[in-house]
């Protein structure tokens, strides 16, 4: 497993979270990637990298699907919060 060489970014509030939340669960990030372009979501190796990273912004379809993926709440996804 790589460690991040760069800061976290800001241009996304969700992406330590999908990271956290994705390695918590023991998957990686060809795992994730199946399952989002299953639902029709097309986001690359790269894309993904840079949205956990926090260097992209993600689109609400994107924080849908990843939140049913990772069995999270979109609130917790941007807050850190479930209530």
């Amino acid at each position: 497993m790589r460690l991040r060489s760069q800061p976290l970014g800001n241009r996304n509030l969700i992406g330590a979270r999908v990271e956290w939340a994705r390695k918590s669960q023991g998957m990686k990030q060809k795992e994730l990637l199946a399952q989002l372009q299953v639902r029709g979501v097309d986001l690359n190796a790269s894309g993904l990298s840079k949205l956990e990273g926090q260097i992209r912004s993600v689109t609400d379809q994107e924080l849908l699907a990843i939140s049913e993926i990772l069995n999270v709440s979109v609130l917790w996804l941007l807050t850190g919060e479930d209530k």
